[in-house]
């Protein structure tokens, strides 16, 4: 049995999710599963798609589904134990054979897309060829886009009645627990309004300053100096590389709102990666 915490973009838990899991750890490949890959929406074309929502001038909502995995059929023989505490009293030594898909099994993802899409297309929606979560579906001048990461769901339509329409034969065939307009997804927070599209990651930037221990640190108005130059130093302190490894990833997920960093992040990457000793400088 698992628990998920859900936040909202102020950091607050809004909802504590129990989760049946499977042991998929205990799986073997030809065995139990053969193709696990699923298709999962960049965050380049999450932009994109803000981006063409705000030229078009029409609103993103946001589709979450209330257990997403269990939606998906497998074709496999998988057998699970029953939980403990939650052994059936007339039968405490048998065990489930799954028709749908558990959370913890290595084709639940896949499972979940193949029956989200298959729903899709039957509904008259074209898959993109480049990008295969992203969803159009056209009616004359009109045009409805529907973008799948994971179990959330963005849309949005120039033509109301479709936005509606869509709404409802989801919520005919999946359990829905929130669609609401799209104001924070994937640590972005989203603010549509008439004259634009703003994006911001001010809570994600708060949360990488506490953790890596520099929410006190000075601010400073250029991260690095331009025409910095750094090698290697001798007679430096070793660094942790994992925390440094740490440091550059978060920077890396945080030019996706503040692109005049990447320079910088990147002069960072390239002088760590040859070298075993430097200075950890203020980013």
């Amino acid at each position: 049995m698992g628990v998920q915490k859900q936040a909202n973009e102020d950091g607050n838990i809004t909802k504590n999710k129990a989760r049946l899991v499977a042991k998929g750890y205990k799986q073997e490949e030809g065995i139990n599963y053969d193709e696990t890959y699923a298709p999962v929406a960049r965050l380049e074309a999450i932009r994109l798609l803000l981006a063409y929502a705000s030229l078009m001038k029409f609103k993103l909502y946001q589709m979450d589904f209330k257990s997403a995995f269990l939606n998906g059929f497998i074709k496999e023989y998988v057998y699970v134990e029953q939980p403990p505490g939650f052994e059936d009293y007339k039968f405490p030594n048998h065990i489930y054979k799954l028709k749908k898909a558990l959370y913890g099994l290595k084709k639940a993802l896949r499972s979940w897309y193949e029956r989200l899409s298959t729903f899709l297309l039957e509904n008259d929606f074209e898959r993109g060829k480049i990008d295969l979560t992203l969803f159009i579906k056209r009616v004359g001048e009109h045009i409805l886009l529907v973008q799948i990461y994971v179990d959330d769901i963005i849309f949005g339509s120039t033509n109301n009645s479709l936005f509606k329409g869509f709404a409802s034969i989801m919520q005919g065939e999946f359990e829905l627990s929130m669609m609401d307009e799209l104001t924070f997804f994937l640590g972005l927070q989203i603010k549509q309004m008439e004259s634009g599209t703003f994006i911001s990651q001010s809570k994600y930037f708060k949360e990488v300053l506490k953790k890596f221990g520099m929410d006190t640190a000075k601010e400073a108005r250029t991260p690095m100096g331009t025409s910095c130059y750094l090698d290697k130093d001798e007679s430096g302190i070793e660094v942790n590389q994992t925390m440094f490894r740490g440091m550059i990833s978060s920077l890396l997920y945080l030019t996706t709102s503040r692109p005049h960093i990447m320079q910088y992040v990147c002069v960072c990457v390239f002088v760590f990666k040859p070298i075993q000793k430097s200075h950890i400088l203020p980013l």
